[in-house]
């Protein structure tokens, strides 16, 4: 009840602007298409290009409705682990909370970046969590609501252990974490924009349109399972060898081996992650 109250006082504006991710969710995504629409990669994608009311819809389950649903099991694990005694503080390694609050939500972004970078290999690399993966990578024509297109399992996954990394490593979550939250988001909305930008000498570390679209590419190299793995920085992927653009045109064919019969609604792409494509 806490997140439902949480979520209707962000839509009547009853929070403070600078924590209100409905409406910022909105200003970020009107803000990108925008620039999608002055100023298109491939021109001659439609302003609402294929799947873009179903990406829509996945955008606000995903960051909202499926965060009510889910909220509840998190507090219950919360008391679970709280009656065992452990915490967050039991947890960690190295104590950062007396670091200036720059440097802290620096290393908190670092940290949650460099788990997720993690955990979107794992779902490449094991069968049983691609086949929910691949609703984010049926994508066939890439716009900013893209970034959201997910199976709500992937919720499942990314959440604990993101917060066993910040626990293990920091054991905090900085006051102001909503900058590195809005600063994720506008950097994944960037990501899959229908943008050309590369951000020049800075693409060594912080991921773009360009590299991501390979990332979705319907044909990869030989012997890998994925390239381009980065969601906010792309330093992990040259670091770990994981990098790969051959070229810039945008042009190429999006996809993966079978899309033509996975499903194109909702309701039955979130079902089909459970069974897999069928061969």
């Amino acid at each position: 009840m806490g997140t439902i109250n949480w979520t209707w006082k962000s839509i009547t504006f009853e929070v403070p602007w600078y924590t209100n991710y409905f409406w910022g969710l909105i200003l970020i995504s009107t803000l990108v298409w925008g620039l999608e629409i002055a100023f298109p990669w491939r021109k001659n994608q439609s302003v609402f290009r294929k799947d873009f009311w179903l990406d829509g819809f996945y955008m606000f389950f995903n960051f909202f409705l499926f965060v009510i649903v889910i909220s509840g099991f998190y507090k219950i694990l919360e008391k679970f682990f709280s009656d065992l005694g452990i915490s967050a503080s039991s947890l960690t390694l190295i104590d950062f909370s007396n670091w200036p609050n720059w440097a802290q939500l620096l290393l908190f972004f670092i940290i949650l970046d460099f788990v997720q970078w993690f955990t979107h290999t794992l779902l490449h690399k094991y069968e049983f969590l691609w086949n929910f993966h691949k609703v984010h990578h049926s994508v066939k024509e890439m716009g900013f609501a893209a970034h959201l297109r997910y199976h709500w399992m992937e919720n499942i996954l990314y959440k604990p252990l993101k917060t066993f990394g910040v626990m293990i490593l920091g054991g905090f979550e900085p006051e102001q974490a909503y900058i590195v939250h809005f600063i994720a988001i506008t950097i994944g909305h960037f990501n899959h924009s229908n943008i050309k930008i590369t951000w020049g000498p800075f693409k060594y570390l912080v991921n773009n349109p360009v590299m991501h679209l390979y990332h979705h590419a319907y044909d990869l190299p030989k012997g890998t399972y994925g390239v381009n793995f980065g969601i906010s920085l792309s330093i992990w992927d040259y670091i770990f060898k994981t990098n790969y653009i051959p070229e810039e045109s945008g042009t190429i064919e999006l996809g993966f081996k079978g899309d033509d019969e996975f499903p194109k609604d909702f309701i039955h792409q979130n079902m089909e992650g459970f069974r897999g494509v069928k061969k």
